[in-house]
């Protein structure tokens, strides 16, 4: 989760056998000519005093590029996939973009304090290689994947891709470390049960990880949520369900750092994963955008330790979604 905080938000990769792969680095060197790390074994993105940033295979951070995940301690993982989504397609482009935006991320975070690479051994390791044509066979292909990348003690930090990717993720995470908590950062909660007839689309990904026993209830918190719906309690369900929902407005004008405090002793010691939707932030202030630096940055630091975290996404992002590149970068 240290890397969360340090570079701009969730993040990218799968599996060797599921994954689709650009030539590759050596898994020792981050970029031709860069210096590796000052005394340290560790990846790190190189500094634009000696690499250019349009240098190099374009992967997240400019990392290396592995072709599996093992030995890693986290991995970012591409899930190009965006044919769950209800209303606006394109967020099958989002990975690549943000792995190209990425260039421009440093690796110590002043405000933070956040230094990831000094302690975490962190790689691009592709993407998914989804059928676009075939939203069940894309979730099989997820859910394999991310087994291989679990199985290993890898901790994944997701690129989407739209929100359904999220169930197939969790199938696997769920797998290894049975039900997990969950703190989820959308304006939706995600807990539809289907539409037009389908029970597998963006906005149904929780409804069938509950189905599925895949999450602890008692320690899932969705915030940021708002926005018209079709009943007069649209949260009905989820609060049955035990889940702590945190309005839009329950966030305005206040620090978020107390709020997060409440959560991180809520998850507890056991497993979590976190997962960010692009749309917490609304269309005025982030047309497509990836960016939740200004704020959640800072938020998390009140989490504390990590060591807890198995898993985190960002999804939802739309690099056709806005008229410049920004909504990437940040």
């Amino acid at each position: 989760m240290r890397l969360l905080l340090a570079a701009p938000r969730l993040l990218a990769s799968p599996a060797a056998a599921a994954l689709c792969h650009g030539p590759r680095l050596p898994p020792t060197a981050p970029c031709r000519g860069a210096p590796r790390r000052w005394g340290s074994s560790f990846n790190v993105p190189p500094s634009a005093e000696f690499v250019a940033r349009p240098v190099g295979i374009c992967s997240m951070l400019r990392l290396p590029v592995r072709a599996s995940a093992e030995g890693l301690d986290a991995a970012f993982v591409g899930v190009p996939l965006d044919t769950g989504t209800s209303n606006r397609p394109g967020a099958r482009f989002g990975p690549r973009q943000i792995r190209a935006e990425s260039a421009m991320v440093r690796r110590h975070n002043a405000s933070t304090g956040a230094a990831p690479f000094d302690s975490l051994l962190v790689a691009d390791v592709g993407d998914v290689n989804v059928n676009l044509y075939n939203l069940p066979a894309s979730c099989r292909l997820i859910r394999e994947a991310f087994q291989k990348i679990v199985a290993s003690g890898c901790v994944p930090l997701t690129l989407g891709g739209d929100h359904t990717i999220t169930y197939p993720i969790l199938q696997a995470v769920a797998e290894k470390h049975g039900p997990v908590g969950l703190v989820h950062v959308d304006a939706h909660t995600d807990t539809g049960d289907r539409a037009l007839g389908e029970k597998i689309y963006h906005g149904t990904p929780f409804r069938r990880c509950v189905d599925e026993g895949l999450l602890d209830c008692s320690r899932v918190v969705q915030i940021g949520i708002r926005g018209s719906s079709y009943a007069p309690d649209p949260y009905k369900y989820c609060r049955e369900q035990g889940f702590r929902v945190v309005l839009a407005e329950d966030c305005w004008f206040k620090s978020l750092v107390p709020l997060m405090a409440e959560v991180r002793q809520q998850m507890g010691a056991k497993p979590v994963y976190i997962s960010f939707d692009i749309d917490w932030a609304g269309p005025c202030l982030r047309p497509g955008n990836w960016d939740t630096r200004d704020s959640w940055a800072h938020a998390l630091t009140g989490f504390g330790d990590y060591s807890w975290l198995q898993g985190a996404e960002y999804s939802g992002m739309r690099p056709c979604g806005s008229c410049t590149d920004v909504r990437c970068l940040r």
